[in-house]
């Protein structure tokens, strides 16, 4: 059996080892190819690891970047028709992998595309649902509302819950929080970084004003981003912060209150019962676009799921040091507001179904295949 995978961003590439595990447990001899990250490449030599160049944040990287993102897709494609893989399996990424999905189709590529981790284009253009359901053989959805969304349109689609669950669970830790512990979370970005970040420490700035006892810490995501923050740092005097390096999860988890760029980690600290304010600042073309196409009414997925924003958002104009640093001192001071905070996040969490998503989008894959194929073709491994 041979799959080929392809993943853009670094969660993407987290996902993508993580099926990759939970395919080679089922069937022996699955040959994979593809592009992704360092973790699908450790697994898989044969993907290619261009994250570095293909998690861009915006329409003006896409534009900066378009020459070098044709020559990947014609790339793909190529090998796609060289190797003629069994599937074409689709990890989030929608911008490149919806357009290379339609590209096999005109292509009339024998494989099976099936696209992992939905693109949410409920957010943004539920118009383009019919045409997904022409182009791919099989929806992979890691939120519970999407499932009966794309199944209106005949695509088949298959709940499994958030993979981040099993990831998470491993990372616990004892021992109470820290009180007077503040966390500071800018994103993995650079550009997020550079905007997100010194907002964060003019309010965590005025947050000490008032609180002398208070201490502040960040979590960068690479060593190369401790530099870019203690730059910025250098340049925000008023407040002394503490950066480590890939802490994020368990910073959530000493810290008594937090601010979290809007991404992923947004979910990560409701998880771990973070009490958090959310914020999020882009260049400005991008924000205005994104604005104008978004049709939901916030923008962290914790409060999608919910229903109404537990976590207050301050976005793009609205990311102002002063009212920041009135919500999160608000839920440095008073337990009350955290406990009611991680109480509105507890049905969140549960909605994500259980642990075991790379398990269960394994075996979607898999009975795919298997569907039409011929008894013997596609054996499982013992489990």
């Amino acid at each position: 059996m041979k799959l080929y995978l392809v993943a853009g961003e670094a969660s993407g590439d987290a996902r993508g080892a993580e099926l990759i595990r939970s395919l080679r447990a089922r069937r022996e001899g699955i040959e994979f190819r593809g592009f992704g990250g360092p973790q699908m490449a450790a697994l898989a030599g044969a993907v290619h690891d261009w994250i570095g160049r293909a998690a861009v944040l915006g329409i003006i990287d896409v534009v900066k970047n378009y020459g070098y993102f044709r020559r990947q897709f014609a790339i793909a494609l190529d090998e796609i028709a060289r190797e003629k893989p069994d599937a074409v399996v689709l990890i989030d990424y929608p911008g490149f992998n919806l357009r290379l999905a339609a590209a096999l189709r005109k292509a009339g590529s024998k494989a099976k595309v099936i696209d992992y981790i939905s693109p949410q284009v409920w957010a943004w253009n539920s118009g383009r649902i019919p045409k997904m359901a022409r182009i791919l053989d099989l929806m992979i959805c890691i939120f519970p509302f999407e499932k009966p969304l794309y199944e209106k349109s005949g695509l088949k689609t298959v709940f499994v819950g958030h993979p981040m669950l099993d990831s998470l669970a491993r990372e616990r830790i004892e021992g109470a929080r820290e009180e007077n512990l503040l966390a500071l979370l800018p994103g993995s970005r650079e550009r997020e970084v550079k905007k997100i970040y010194p907002v964060m420490l003019e309010a965590a700035a005025l947050l000490r004003r008032s609180r002398p006892g208070l201490r502040v810490e960040a979590s960068a995501a690479s060593p190369e981003m401790v530099g870019l923050m203690e730059e910025i740092g250098r340049g925000h005097p008023g407040v002394r912060c503490e950066i480590g390096v890939r802490t994020a999860h368990e910073l959530m988890q000493r810290a008594t209150a937090g601010m979290v760029a809007s991404g992923t980690a947004t979910l990560e600290a409701a998880y771990f019962g973070l009490p958090f304010a959310l914020l999020y600042k882009a260049a400005w073309l991008t924000f205005v676009i994104g604005r104008r196409l978004v049709r939901v009414k916030w923008l962290g997925m914790p409060n999608i799921l919910a229903g109404r924003e537990v976590a207050r958002e301050f976005l793009q104009e609205d990311a102002h040091p002063e009212p920041i640093a009135a919500e999160v001192g608000r839920l440095l001071d008073d337990p009350a507001a955290r406990e009611a905070f991680r109480e509105s996040m507890r049905p969140v969490i549960a909605s994500l179904g259980e642990p075991g998503a790379s398990d269960r989008a394994a075996d979607a894959i898999l009975d795919e295949l298997e569907k039409n194929a011929a008894p013997g073709d596609y054996p499982r491994a013992a489990r």
